[in-house]
């Protein structure tokens, strides 16, 4: 399976720069795998296609202001810092302040300009007290940064300094950073949002849970694999990076409640999907595992969902492994029909973009 079988023409006008507002006013294209059928509709009619006893589940995951910018040391040279994930237990991985002992933080990070940044080169951080070494270089460009505090001081530092990280293809500043939040995330870590999550206001999901529909949440923090497009020539050949996540015992419970009862699961993202697949108990009947852990699951055509079955999602960069996640859902030529149809209706693409519900 070639990666180029996953490349398609996108207008660069239908990158979406902004989101809409209200959050739910976003345009859904509905997809019936099945039968290949669609339908075109606004995002908060997304509880007509829910059934009492269904289970819609959300990352709960919140961004980080994980962009960070400093001086080398001791030649002053601008150094642009990414971080992606906290390494080696520094801090609590759900999201709340590390503890105030220990020595260095490590973290996991893309810096810029990366040749100029190697194992022993120090960096000083605008607006903060902190700084730190660069201790490996890892890889996909990566590097492991140490930095000379505590992690709740590094936290700290984060929140004062740090932007909101945004995708390259989003060339503005969003006017309010809580845009690129969902609006029940609450488990910081990611370095980059759960888009599909994105469109569900307080109101819509009040009006989910009135339907009878379940709410359930698990947590996975995004991590490097948004910003780099899969480069080898062999789909197979591609390596997915780890992301940690965690599922708590009362999310099983609710799905063992709607396989039981012959309901379905619906995972909001491909971050979901690809939790709720890595925690499968694999015995057939889709029920899952309470626990933490990193997943490098990477699900492309050919893959046996055991978990999902109907799942919310944005519209995905060409040659993506989120595209090769949904093509493998619902079938590759019918998502790319579905694409062809979005962008010959003016769909908005990506991060803030619209959004597909697949059946």
């Amino acid at each position: 399976m070639k990666v180029s079988d996953f490349d398609y023409d996108l207008p660069e006008e239908l990158i979406a720069q902004q989101p809409v507002e209200p959050r739910d006013s976003s345009r859904l294209l509905v997809l019936d795998r099945r039968s290949g059928r669609t339908e075109h509709r606004i995002f908060r009619d997304l509880p007509e296609y829910l059934d009492p006893g269904d289970l819609l589940v959300a990352n709960r995951t919140r961004v980080i202001p994980a962009r960070l910018f400093g001086r080398k040391r001791p030649t002053g040279g601008r150094v642009e810092v990414l971080l992606l994930r906290r390494l080696d237990g520094g801090g609590d991985r759900e999201g709340t302040a590390g503890g105030e002992s220990g020595g260095g933080d490590r973290w996991e990070a893309l810096v810029r300009p990366g040749r100029r940044l190697r194992p022993g080169h120090t960096i000083a951080f605008d607006g903060t007290l902190l700084a730190a070494t660069v201790r490996e270089q890892g890889a996909e460009g990566t590097r492991v940064l140490e930095f000379a505090g505590t992690p709740a001081q590094v936290d700290r530092a984060i929140r004062e300094a740090g932007r909101v990280p945004l995708p390259p293809y989003i060339h503005r500043e969003v006017a309010d950073p809580e845009r690129y939040q969902t609006v029940y995330g609450d488990r910081e870590g990611s370095a980059a949002a759960p888009t599909a999550g994105l469109h569900f206001t307080p109101a819509l999901l009040d009006t989910v849970k009135q339907a009878g529909v379940g709410l359930g949440y698990l947590t996975l923090h995004v991590g490097i694999g948004t910003f780099r497009p899969v480069s080898v020539e062999n789909v197979e050949d591609h390596v997915i990076h780890h992301e940690w996540y965690s599922v708590p015992p009362d999310l099983v419970k609710k799905v063992e409640g709607v396989r039981t009862a012959g309901r379905r699961v619906v995972a909001v993202g491909t971050t979901s999907v690809r939790t709720l697949e890595t925690v499968a108990s694999g015995d057939g009947h889709g029920w899952i595992k309470a626990g933490s852990g990193e997943s490098g699951l990477f699900i492309y055509p050919g893959f046996r969902f055991q978990v999902v079955d109907a799942m919310v999602t944005n519209f995905h960069l060409p040659r993506s492994s989120l595209l090769m996640l949904v093509s493998a859902f619902a079938g590759r030529e019918m998502i790319f029909e579905a694409y062809r149809e979005a962008i010959g209706l003016g769909y908005r693409f990506f991060s803030f973009g619209d959004a597909m519900l697949i059946l």
